[in-house]
């Protein structure tokens, strides 16, 4: 294969973090960049011969395939087949390219090549030129298929010419993370889904420096205190004393003097270590739905010979709270109008395209639902001040080891999305997935508490759900969840009337399809906010209601009216779009297109209407 594709030679890294950021990433680093994207030589490995025969010395690849793309569309192309490709237990795939290695900048022995996947899974190991790679994490085997992990390259393997081999494997283990993709336990049909794994987001290669911040920033503020609290993470091979400096610009003012500017002297061993430091930033406005300020962020670390290392994102402030039976924004009370979304195999184009449309529904917030989407998705719900409820994608057996699979990939999903204001409450579980036994074994209810509390210290700026739909864990009389959700389906409008009268009530059970509260005993006095985080569902056929646009939409109004007379904090109607056997979409997937009118889902228009000027901090 020719290794001197369009895509060759180092580019620049410039723009802002979603128009104009080439790579699925929510931090800009001012480096060069190779995309590595492209046509890559394939091999399917049936009988997993691939590490016996040593393919990464060696090997004779006759197909090819497009990275990125799921393994399940390369095996399609590979056969030649019109239906849907399926592999039934395990699947082990190869990959292979050169690259010439670029030449070098100005920066000389200050950096050294690294190379990032966007995305890659369920198992990766990666060789350059036969030689296994680390990440930087110190893993010769990278396990999760949603969110980025890099390895440095060394010197002493790098050739004009390099080889890279990339080994994918899967199975439909129930025991990993894995959404709403068929495993052993749940088979595709109904609401599980077809698998949409392997090389799934870009690769690329850059130039990074060897003492540097990574590309992951937490950002909790403290709105009443005007202060922000910054989580950085530094990645030192010279160990000695560096400087931290912190800059914040109005979020497009290229060079204009900061709002604010801190310095941090700090002595740094060898290796990777996270630092929490405060910034005041007086007069500060808030990020909000209708006024989603953002400001632009340059960390910079600097070693002893004055030689920096600079990163650039953009954050916002906002404090999302739990009080009582309503959810907070900025200390003011506001009603969530959700949406269920589920991305499946869509690209990041009609993503994108997808979130303008939810918006145009009236929604403000999306329930991106287990399920891992391009970073920039939520670069672009910060611009358009769009909340986000993100959850784990979720394990289908209940065991110790997938709680272990459960927590490692919750802490991956925290490193990288901690910085964006848009991001506001987390679910733990869905509906019992990975939890089955939830309500029997105090095992697992203790993990679901242990996590609950370690975001509630770790991650204070998000609201967190233990098991979303019905069985909330109580402890104590406590709920370890800062919201109480329900899962409600129901077409007929007196019975949906009856659920929601009970369940604002206090009943327990008989509203759901289980018990909303398992554990110790739970009393309702609307010391939660209730939300009704699924309803509707008009248009799929295992949820009735009617299929005609016109009587859907007027169905929705009236059932949106039923939730606003009630004490109820917010819902969110199920779903976006259409995918797979679920035909209850509200929006073309491909051109975003809405099947209904505007607005539909925004109860209250005149709250969400601009106000002026914003308040500050």
């Amino acid at each position: 294969m020719d290794s001197e594709q369009t895509n060759y030679g180092f580019s620049p890294t410039n723009g802002n973090l979603r128009t104009a950021n080439p790579l699925p990433r929510a931090v800009l680093r001012s480096n060069n960049f190779l995309l590595l994207d492209g046509e890559w030589r394939f091999a399917i490995d049936p009988d997993d011969a691939g590490l016996r025969e040593g393919w990464y010395l060696a090997h004779q690849y006759d197909l090819t395939a497009s990275w990125p793309g799921s393994v399940e569309s390369h095996i399609l192309e590979a056969r030649g087949q019109q239906n849907t490709a399926a592999w039934h237990d395990r699947i082990v795939v190869w990959y292979e390219r050169e690259f010439t290695l670029p030449e070098r900048g100005d920066e000389g022995s200050h950096s050294m090549f690294q190379l990032t996947f966007g995305a890659c899974g369920y198992e990766t190991r990666v060789w350059l030129n036969g030689h296994l790679l680390t990440t930087i994490e110190g893993e010769t085997v990278h396990y999760g298929e949603y969110t980025s992990f890099s390895f440095e390259l060394q010197e002493v393997h790098l050739r004009p010419v390099n080889r890279l081999t990339v080994r994918i494997m899967d199975t439909m283990d129930a025991e990993t993370p894995r959404g709403k993709q068929e495993s052993h336990v749940y088979k595709r049909g109904g609401i599980w889904y077809q698998t949409y794994t392997g090389a799934v987001r870009s690769v690329w290669l850059e130039m990074v420096e060897r003492n540097r911040l990574r590309s992951r920033v937490g950002v909790d503020s403290v709105i009443e205190d005007q202060l922000v609290r910054f989580n950085l993470t530094t990645r030192i091979h010279d160990p000695g004393p560096y400087t931290l400096r912190l800059q914040v610009f109005e979020r497009f003012a290229k060079s204009a003097q900061p709002l604010a500017k801190a310095e941090y002297p700090m002595k740094l061993e060898a290796g990777q270590r996270q630092q929490r430091v405060v910034m005041e930033l007086a007069g500060a406005q808030v990020w909000s739905n209708a006024s989603p300020t953002l400001y632009r962020l340059v960390a910079q670390l600097i070693d002893a010979d004055g030689y920096t290392a600079e990163i650039e994102t953009h954050f916002g402030l906002r404090k999302i709270e739990s009080r009582g039976r309503n959810v907070y924004l900025n200390n003011e009370p506001i009603y969530l109008d959700g949406i269920l979304y589920q991305p499946g195999t869509a690209t990041y184009e009609e993503m994108q395209r997808h979130m303008h449309a939810m918006k145009e529904l009236g929604c403000n917030l999306v329930r991106v639902h287990i399920a891992g989407v391009d970073p920039r998705i939520y670069n672009l719900a910060d611009e358009l001040g769009m909340l986000l409820w993100v959850e784990v994608p979720s394990p289908h057996s209940s065991t110790p080891r997938s709680r272990e699979n459960h927590r490692a990939e919750l802490l991956r999903m925290l490193a990288l999305i901690e910085s964006h204001p848009s991001v506001v409450i987390w679910s733990l579980y869905n509906e019992d997935w990975g939890c089955q036994d939830i309500a029997t074994n105090p095992a697992t209810r203790e993990y679901i508490i242990e996590m609950y509390h370690y975001m509630q210290i770790h991650h204070p700026q998000f609201l967190v759900v233990d098991n979303d739909g019905w069985h909330h864990i109580s402890h104590e009389g406590r709920l370890k969840s800062d919201l109480l959700t329900a899962h409600l389906y129901t077409p007929e409008l007196e019975r949906w009337r009856e659920l929601l009268d009970r369940m604002v009530q206090g009943e327990m059970e008989g509203v759901a399809v289980n018990p909303l509260v398992v554990g110790d005993p739970f009393y309702y006095g609307r010391q939660k906010p209730l939300i009704v985080s699924e309803w509707g569902g008009f248009g799929f056929v295992d949820y009735g209601g009617p299929a005609d646009a016109e009587d859907r939409a007027q169905r929705i109004r009236d059932f949106k009216r039923e939730l606003r007379q009630r004490p109820i904090a917010g819902d969110v109607y199920t779903q976006a779009t259409n995918i797979e056997d679920e035909r209850n979409g509200l929006i073309d997937p491909h051109t975003g297109a809405l099947d209904v009118p505007p607005g539909l889902l925004n109860s209250n228009p005149a709250a969400d209407e601009p106000a002026g000027p914003g308040s500050g901090i």
